[in-house]
């Protein structure tokens, strides 16, 4: 009889534990779908090789991709692209192996396979030419872009990216040199870790919001270490510097602790007409913490490199004040 109630309480424990899983999944892809709803952004899907891409789109006018960075998902933008889609159409993929989209065990998932997978999907959506950004990997991911392809891309916007050859040492190589690596999360206890490493203020999430992401993370940890022991970052995007030749903003965190402030610089002086702006108080992801500031210096530097392409358009942008 005993061993009887042990299992039965043992079978409501797990019901009850499911159900609690269930219904914050439910309550965090409600939120997501919000959020999105309100900046019009619709979710859609296609093949890419053999791959799923899942992407955001919405807005009309000339084209904006924006890249999302390692372990990151496309929701990340979402706040920012709000105000972007009144004057553009904007395209938030999830790079292959993130997000939504497929993950492959024995796929490559260096930065030059994720820069041509990017460039199938954008002859797939039929795309000649198209401003680009991204955070990060993604930032590494869009300048090597840049570089390949600059007939493509209108213009750049680099967010706290990567592909800079530190100039001093970052807290993040600090930590490696320790056998840490603060963006991989084993257990959910580092997931904690993970927010208080990525920004300046971490975001204030339900206890049990974060539990459900922080055991996502866990569940993708094998993944996310065999892609990020495919990256090799190192100085890949000052290697191609020469090369950009698009429009170029700049945008960091002065507390970044992934890559450090001083790579902004580095970025300005070697890409010709770069401009960087540094953000106070915030960490390696501005369009997160930052969105609306962030947001408007990007909205203000794609409608002076319009207007300086073609002056009449100064006076059919003006864009509007943006609340942090």
């Amino acid at each position: 009889m005993t061993s009887i109630k042990i299992f039965i309480a043992a079978s409501i424990s797990l019901f009850c534990l499911i159900a609690m899983q269930a219904c914050t999944s439910s309550m965090v892809n409600l939120s997501r779908w919000m959020d999105r709803h309100k900046a019009d952004l619709s979710k859609k899907s296609i093949s890419v090789g053999d791959h799923t891409m899942v992407y955001l789109d919405g807005g009309k006018g000339e084209t904006i991709i924006l890249l999302h960075g390692f372990g990151d998902s496309k929701d990340s933008w979402v706040a920012f692209a709000r105000p972007l889609v009144k004057h553009y159409r904007v395209i938030i993929p999830d790079l292959p192996g993130f997000g939504e989209s497929t993950k492959k065990m024995d796929a490559s998932y260096t930065i030059d396979a994720q820069v041509a997978r990017l460039h199938d999907f954008t002859r797939k959506l039929g795309l000649q030419t198209f401003h680009i950004a991204g955070n990060s990997m993604g930032g590494l991911i869009a300048g090597i872009y840049a570089a390949d392809y600059p007939k493509q891309v209108l213009s750049l916007g680099l967010l706290d990216t990567a592909g800079v050859a530190d100039r001093e040492q970052s807290v993040f190589m600090a930590e490696m040199a320790r056998g840490v690596n603060p963006l991989l999360v084993k257990k959910p206890e580092d997931f904690d870790r993970l927010l208080a490493f990525m920004f300046f203020t971490p975001p204030a999430l339900p206890t049990s919001v974060k539990r459900y992401i922080a055991d996502q993370a866990v569940e993708n940890h094998d993944f996310n270490l065999k892609v990020f022991n495919e990256l090799n970052l190192g100085n890949m995007l000052e290697a191609r510097f020469a090369d950009i030749q698009a429009k170029t903003l700049v945008i960091w965190g002065d507390t970044d602790r992934v890559f450090p402030v001083s790579s902004a610089k580095v970025i300005e002086a070697g890409i010709p007409g770069a401009k960087a702006v540094i953000l106070e108080k915030c960490g390696h992801l501005p369009m997160v913490e930052k969105p609306g500031e962030s947001a408007t210096l990007y909205l203000d530097f794609l409608s002076a490199a319009r207007a300086a392409a073609s002056p009449i358009f100064a006076f059919c942008i003006q864009p509007e004040p943006i609340a942090a």
